[in-house]
């Protein structure tokens, strides 16, 4: 059996109850969910009343963190000897089967440690979410978006959107939103570094993960994301955001990074 981890906090109860739909409209019976909802109440666990007996409800009121919280449902799922996880964020839903060709494509390939399918927009328009390894330049000229004439082929080259719409190819970060894991991966480069309360602890975990396997964006399949970009509107956020940077190229390098510049040279390699 299969297993997924939702993180919830205050969420609305239909368009979880949807996502969960979608889950196991076609892996019914070969998915095990667990919901680990850092709300201050439980008022979510309605979710699971009545449910499948496979739908776990962990209620986590400490808040410890996006990742951290995943790492509640990871650490279950090694128990279980799930051979494959997915972390899904609570805002994602989609139509067809997505979790059945993201599995039979990773059976295929033992070198694939991770994998993301390609990421819509709610009107369609995809989101380009697989990036080459961030410097601090990266970071700052994704909020910036300016001057003009640099942004634009700095944004091409860092966010890979050069490259063809339906390419599969290995990137060495992939978005946290839909995410599936190799759970012998998992096991031997680590779960998520709760040192992220959020933002970044993705990022973190792709290139762990690139070190040793293939981090694949697959999109063959899709799925639709509710994008809000929360860090460039609450103050709040933009204050964890930038905690978390600092806490990434203080375990990474700022400036001096020898592997990045390696990794994403070798990266660039697969489009010419």
């Amino acid at each position: 059996m299969y297993s997924a981890s939702i993180v919830l906090f205050k969420n609305d109860y239909n368009e979880v109850r949807d996502l969960i739909k979608d889950l196991l409209s076609f892996q019914k019976d070969k998915l095990r969910i667990f919901l680990i909802d850092n709300s201050p109440t439980d008022q979510l666990k309605i979710l699971v009343n009545n449910a499948e007996e496979n739908i776990e409800y962990i209620h986590n009121p400490l808040n410890p963190g996006f990742g951290a919280a995943h790492n509640v449902a990871l650490k279950k799922a090694l128990d279980y000897n799930s051979p494959y996880h997915f972390v899904v964020n609570p805002d994602v839903s989609f139509g067809g089967d997505v979790i059945g060709p993201m599995i039979s494509h990773m059976n295929e390939d033992q070198d694939i440690g991770m994998m993301m399918p390609q990421i819509l927009n709610t009107d369609g328009t995809v989101q380009n979410l697989p990036k080459l390894l961030p410097s601090p330049f990266s970071v700052l000229m994704r909020k910036l978006k300016w001057p003009d004439f640099i942004y634009s082929k700095f944004i091409n080259n860092y966010e890979l959107r050069f490259v063809p719409r339906d390419l599969i190819y290995s990137a060495p970060i992939l978005s946290g939103c839909f995410t599936l894991l190799r759970m012998s991966a998992v096991k031997e480069i680590g779960t998520y570094d709760d040192k992220f309360f959020m933002y970044f602890e993705d990022w973190d975990l792709s290139r762990r993960m690139h070190q040793k396997y293939k981090t694949l964006y697959f999109p063959a399949v899709s799925v639709t994301h509710g994008y809000e970009s929360g860090a460039n509107k609450s103050k709040k956020l933009f204050k964890i955001f930038i905690n978390s940077a600092i806490t990434y190229f203080n375990k990474w390098g700022w400036f001096y990074d020898k592997e990045r510049r390696a990794v994403n040279r070798e990266a660039l390699k697969q489009f010419k």
